[in-house]
C-alpha cells in the first residue's frame, strides 16, 4: 500500500482517525462532512473500505500520523491505545511536535498518565476527550465532548471538535476529560441499576413494565433525571453558613426520599424482592441531599 499523502497547506487541518468502530467510523464521517481532509486507519480492511472514496487510507498508525495535523484515537481499550500510539509503527514518534493527538477512547487513568508522558517525550500535543452520545451522535457530528488539556491546544482543535460534537466542555487539564467520562458513565450505569430494581419491584407487583417506563419518562421531563441535584460546586455537606431556608428544604427532600424508600423496601420484603441499591440509597439519603452530619438526631 502506498504511503498516505502529506497534508496540503491551506485546506484546513488534515484529520486522521485511528480505529473505525462504532464511534470512530462516525467521527470519520463527521470530519468528512465538515469538509476537513481525512486520513483513516483500521486493521480491518472492510472498515477502511467504507471511506476509500473520500479519504486517504493509511497503511499504519505511523503512516497516518505523518499525513495528519490532528490524530483522533478511537480504539477500544488501554492495550489498543498503547499499540497505536507507541507500539511498532506507532503514531506518536511519527507525528512528533507538529501533530496534535485527540484520544476519545474510554481508558483507565493509568493509561491516560502513560500516554501523556509518552506524548511529552515525543514533543507532541495531546488531549484526552471523553465522548458521549453513541454511534448515532458520532455519525451526525453531535457527540458530547469532555475535553482535558492545555487551553491553547484545545483552542487549536476547535475545528475538529466542532465537526464531531454538538457540545464541547473543557473540563480542565490533561486527564480530566476521560475522568469526566468515567464519572458520567457511573451515573448512567448506576441509573440503570436503579431502573432494574424499580422494574423488579413493579413486575413483582403485577405492573406492566412498559407502563412504568412511560411514567418515568414523562416525570423525568418535568422534574429532571439523575442530574437534578447536580447544581452545587461541591458534594460536601451544607454548613451553617448556607441559606437556612434552602438547607431546610434539602433536609425535607432527604426525609421524603427516605420515607419513600422505606415504603419501597417494605413492599419488596412482602414480595420477596431483593433491592440492595434501594437500601444503600435510603441509608445515604442525607449525603445525597447534602445534609449529612447536620442533624442532631442522626
Amino acid at each position: 500500500m502506498a504511503p498516505a499523502e502529506e497534508p496540503t497547506p491551506g485546506d484546513g487541518p488534515t484529520v486522521g482517525v485511528i480505529g473505525l468502530g462504532a464511534i470512530g467510523d462516525g467521527v470519520a464521517r463527521s470530519v468528512h462532512a465538515a469538509g476537513l481532509p481525512l486520513v483513516v486507519f483500521d486493521i480491518v480492511s472492510e472498515a477502511t473500505d467504507r471511506h476509500a472514496d473520500h479519504a486517504t487510507v493509511a497503511s499504519s498508525p505511523a503512516d497516518l500520523a505523518r499525513a495528519s495535523d490532528v490524530v483522533v484515537v478511537a480504539v477500544v481499550n488501554d492495550a489498543q491505545v498503547h499499540a497505536v500510539l507507541s507500539g511498532p509503527d506507532g503514531a506518536l514518534l511519527a507525528g512528533g511536535p507538529g501533530t496534535t493527538f485527540l484520544v476519545v477512547s474510554t481508558i483507565t487513568s493509568a493509561c491516560v498518565r502513560d500516554i501523556g508522558a509518552e506524548a511529552a517525550a515525543a514533543g507532541a500535543a495531546i488531549v484526552d476527550c471523553g465522548v458521549s452520545g453513541g454511534p448515532t451522535a458520532a455519525a451526525s457530528g453531535e457527540l458530547i465532548c469532555m475535553a482535558g488539556g492545555d487551553e491553547a491546544v484545545l483552542e487549536s482543535l476547535a475545528p475538529v471538535l466542532d465537526a464531531i460534537g454538538s457540545l464541547t466542555v473543557r473540563m480542565g487539564p490533561f486527564g480530566t476529560g476521560l475522568a469526566a467520562k468515567l464519572a458520567r458513565n457511573l451515573v448512567q450505569y448506576g441509573g440503570w441499576l436503579a431502573a432494574y430494581e424499580g422494574q423488579l419491584l413493579a413486575e413483582a407487583s403485577g405492573i406492566e413494565l412498559a407502563k412504568l417506563a412511560q411514567v418515568i419518562r414523562a416525570s423525568d421531563a418535568k422534574i429532571g433525571g439523575a442530574s437534578a441535584l447536580m447544581f452545587r460546586p461541591t458534594v460536601a455537606p451544607f454548613t451553617e453558613a448556607d441559606d437556612p431556608g434552602f438547607v431546610a428544604a434539602m433536609r425535607n427532600g432527604a426525609d421524603l426520599a427516605r420515607k419513600d424508600l422505606v415504603a419501597a423496601l417494605a413492599l419488596a420484603a412482602e414480595l420477596d424482592v431483593d433491592l440492595p441499591l434501594a437500601g444503600m440509597t435510603e441509608a445515604r439519603a442525607d449525603d445525597i441531599f447534602g445534609v449529612g452530619g447536620m442533624r442532631e438526631d442522626r
